[in-house]
């Protein structure tokens, strides 16, 4: 069965048939079905308008959970998502970020998604829909591990939504064994607010990578609030700052690299904010 509805509210009905999967741009579906045959119901909401788009809400910005990475990266935004932009532009390939969608990528889950560094620095929220409902929930809460999240069956991911709780240059920063097409070693997406006086208002910085998700690093924010936002900022960023991330071993790197890796790209973060 291939269901592809007009609207939100065809598509949450057609959630009750038994075993149905949601097919957006198709970039992690069809490479996680390997040799297999699709055996199972399929709902394809790429015909869905209003799953499409970003626009500014009073209360913050709305990305419709059908927006790609490249109208994420044509669309003009404020300062503090240019994180997102630069993680927009390292998903796979051009091809990739022209059809991969943005709640595609939450909704994998892989502890190496791209997005999720920038989105968590930015306090983004996950806009659940279903039948009887519509639910938000913090990013750092719909993500419970590797592949999970709390997406129930009769939902579908209809938006992110990022609030107007910061304003200020942010940076993101990958390490992987090659420049494109890699999943990362370490990935750490960094937002710094200026008091006005040449101060850290505020200190927003998640580490991707080295943990089964995401992960912010509350300790570190405390420590950089009040300090001059200049140069020589990284230095201020130490071991006991990364307690929250539980980096593996793997193919691609050592926990011990990994951790390593994560300071010096979060000192490197801190450093480009500082400098505009």
């Amino acid at each position: 069965m291939f269901l592809r509805p007009k609207s939100l509210r065809e598509a949450v009905e057609a959630l009750a048939t038994p075993g149905i999967q949601i097919l957006a741009g198709g970039t992690d579906f069809y490479p996680a079905l390997g040799d297999r045959h699709l055996s199972t119901p399929v709902l394809d909401v790429t015909g869905i308008g209003e799953l499409s788009g970003i626009r500014e809400e009073q209360d913050g910005v709305r990305i419709a959970a059908g927006t790609t990475w490249s109208e994420l990266v044509a669309t003009p935004l404020p300062r503090a998502f240019d994180a997102l932009k630069a993680a927009a532009r390292e998903v796979g390939s051009i091809q990739i970020q022209n059809r991969g969608t943005i709640a595609g990528n939450l909704c994998n889950a892989s502890p190496a998604a791209d997005g999720v560094p920038p989105l968590l620095a930015l306090d983004a929220e996950v806009e659940l829909m279903s039948r009887a409902s519509t639910r938000r929930l913090p990013l750092a809460a719909f993500i419970t591990g590797n592949r999970k999240t709390e997406r129930r069956s009769d939902e579908l991911v209809s938006a992110i939504r990022v609030p107007h709780s910061i304003d200020g240059p942010s940076v993101f920063l990958k390490l992987g064994a090659r420049r494109y097409l890699v999943i990362s070693i370490a990935m750490v997406a960094a937002i710094l607010e200026d008091d006005g006086q040449g101060r850290i208002a505020q200190a927003r910085i998640a580490v991707g990578a080295c943990s089964a998700v995401a992960r912010r690093l509350p300790e570190l924010e405390a420590a950089l609030l009040g300090l001059p936002m200049k140069p020589g900022i990284g230095s201020k960023v130490a071991v006991s700052h990364l307690a929250a991330l539980s980096p593996i071993d793997d193919i691609r790197a050592t926990a011990a690299y990994r951790r390593d890796a994560a300071r010096t790209l979060v000192a490197r973060a801190l450093e480009q904010c500082a400098a505009g």
